[in-house]
């Protein structure tokens, strides 16, 4: 393989970080880079179709400085990966490195900064992740999603790039549609769960449908992912409210459903909230509380602060909450109209081209 216009792409193993950097990839590749993948053998399972001539599965571990035996182990292991990293740099002889966040970014990034490979960081959330607030400053370039980044230090934050979070074609696509105001016809409510904390929204997202007034529940049309032990459940409550539904662990045609959709509850992972100001979709979102460093709350916040989302916390979501909310949004066409305005009004449908710009920069 030539080394000539060759970048590796550094990410965790879940779709937070794995969605920004195959977009980023396709766009390299756009341009007549080669692209290698970094990522760990867990991350390597789900990259079956990730634009990369080649993965690299890398030993990395997560730990707290709580557990003496986990820190020992955990640097055993990002060591033993970053050996692996820095020997295969060896052969492809990357132009630059490109960060996008996870411990099973950490080996590639440590390998390229012992080689004098210039990086690139980018940072999808609203708060530096801790792998990033490592990598940071000594990276040739920082790129974040969006204006407001927590736990960076004076000296990055001075020099951080606001980009946006890269999104997948299928979902730039929604950007230049407008948005279906929902007129007498049905309303298409999409629920997502995310892959953390899914049964709360799976539970209430039914119970809370069931409250509504009558002649909205004829016209609603759910769409909900959601998981497969709380499938019966939601099914029945659905049936019993005369709603129709349609439910499945996962959409493979996510993309789809988020266009046809007028309102949208899930929670608030970078991703999400970058599609949703994309697509111009009005939101009720609940932050996962267990997030490290509270960094959903704050990625909502983004949303919030410009009336596109309603923000519920996870202490205060009841049925009764999620029903107000959805019903002061369903009940008010006007308000979804103004929503998805400004939903899109804070968008960056091209982070991918500018990041890509960035990178192209930095190698140069």
């Amino acid at each position: 393989m030539s080394s000539e216009k060759l970048a590796v792409v550094a990410a965790g193993g879940t779709g937070g970080h794995l969605f920004p950097a195959e977009a980023v990839a396709l766009e390299l590749q756009k341009r007549g880079w080669r692209v290698v993948l970094a990522t760990d053998r867990r991350g390597a399972q789900f990259a079956d179709h990730f634009p990369a001539e080649e993965r690299l599965a890398l030993d990395a571990a997560t730990f707290k400085s709580s557990d003496p035996i986990g820190v020992v182990r955990g640097l055993m292991s990002i060591g033993a990966g970053t050996n692996q990293a820095r020997k295969a740099f060896q052969r492809l002889r990357p132009k630059v490195v490109v960060g996008f966040g996870g411990y099973p970014s950490l080996p590639a990034l440590l390998a390229a900064k012992t080689a004098g490979v210039p990086t690139v960081v980018h940072e999808q959330n609203s708060v530096l992740g801790r792998v990033n607030r490592r990598l940071a400053p000594s990276a040739a370039c920082v790129a974040c999603a969006f204006p407001t980044l927590e736990k960076a230090s004076p000296k990055v934050k001075a020099r951080v790039k606001v980009v946006g979070n890269p999104v997948r074609k299928e979902i730039r696509a929604i950007y230049d549609r407008l948005y279906p105001r929902p007129g007498s016809g049905p309303i298409r409510l999409l629920v997502t769960g995310g892959s953390q904390g899914a049964r709360l929204l799976s539970e209430a997202t039914p119970a809370a449908v069931a409250q509504l007034p009558e002649n909205l529940r004829y016209r609603l049309h759910v769409t909900q992912q959601t998981r497969p032990e709380s499938m019966a459940d939601a099914r029945r409550i659905y049936g019993d409210s005369l709603v129709d539904c349609e439910l499945a662990p996962f959409f493979r045609d996510m993309a789809g459903r988020l266009a046809r959709s007028h309102l949208v509850i899930g929670r608030a992972g970078a991703s999400t909230v970058s599609e949703l100001a994309v697509a111009g979709r009005p939101s009720i979102l609940v932050p996962l509380a267990i997030a490290t460093d509270d960094h959903q709350r704050l990625n909502a916040k983004f949303l919030a602060d410009v009336g596109a989302a309603e923000v519920i916390q996870e202490k205060q979501l009841t049925p009764e909450r999620l029903a107000a909310a959805i019903l002061s949004f369903a009940d008010d066409h006007d308000r979804l109209s103004g929503a998805a305005e400004a939903a899109k009004s804070v968008a960056l449908p091209d982070a991918a081209e500018t990041l890509a710009d960035l990178i192209e920069g930095v190698a140069a």
